[in-house]
């Protein structure tokens, strides 16, 4: 797994125009992570093999995806089979809260308190199965400072959840082969573990252990050796080389 700091992707100080990116109607999230990514030469919103890319680079497709990663998994199957893929996943590694009222003027923000990691793209990542392992995919989870718009309601208490922004882009890890997914199991796990294990050495909850443990296991770097009670035991394939 190979983690790099973000680096700035803004407008050219000069003056000078950058890539020219279509984001009519465009939620903003989208827009400005396809912004982010864009780069001189860059196509976007083009047909391939059937679909419209997102962008696209000297026979490259960049798919970003800022709700669920299922609503894809028909596109990037059949985009694989001529293609290389890079899937873009956005997690919030930090949340600002937004509160605006009915006619539009803001009201005020907050910071959440809630700090998602890598792992929580694994949410998403089960949803695609086996692609997970195909050699022309490669995914990018964007550790992304968002801004959660939140507009009052006229016709209910509360609010309703208007748009999602982004505020900057922390850092980003990048899944280019197999054997980088396994950069996501702690160190302080044993050789030989069930979810059980990994969710205490983790801090997460059984079920997100459940969803690594499927991933890793679909993509061939961790495989299921017994059984511990009515738990799976798994360990690291001896056809992979450790982190």
């Amino acid at each position: 797994m190979r983690r790099e700091m973000a680096e700035s992707r803004d407008a050219p100080a000069d003056g000078r125009a950058g890539p020219r990116v279509g984001l009519l109607n465009e939620k903003p999230l989208h827009a400005a992570l396809k912004l982010w990514y864009a780069e001189e030469g860059d196509q976007f919103e083009v047909p391939v093999d059937g679909f419209v890319a997102d962008i696209l680079r000297d026979g490259l497709v960049i798919e970003i995806q800022t709700g669920s990663a299922s609503r894809l998994k028909r596109k990037i199957a059949a985009l694989l089979r001529r293609h290389k893929v890079r899937l873009v996943l956005p997690v919030a590694s930090r949340k600002t809260i937004v509160r605006v009222a009915s006619d539009g003027m803001e009201r005020s923000r907050r910071a959440s308190p809630r700090r998602a990691t890598a792992l929580d793209a694994f949410r998403e990542l089960v949803s695609l199965g086996d692609l997970l392992g195909d050699p022309n995919l490669v995914v990018d989870v964007v550790l992304a400072h968002e801004e959660e718009v939140r507009v009052d309601s006229r016709h209910r208490k509360g609010f309703v959840v208007g748009e999602r922004r982004l505020a900057a882009v922390d850092d980003c890890v990048s899944f280019d082969h197999p054997a980088d997914y396994l950069g996501i199991l702690p160190s302080g796990i044993a050789e030989e573990f069930t979810t059980a294990d990994l969710a205490r050495v983790m801090g997460q909850p059984r079920w997100m252990a459940q969803k690594v443990a499927y991933v890793l296991r679909t993509i061939g770097v961790i495989r299921m050796v017994g059984k511990s009670g009515r738990a799976f035991v798994y360990r690291r394939s001896l056809t992979l080389e450790g982190p």
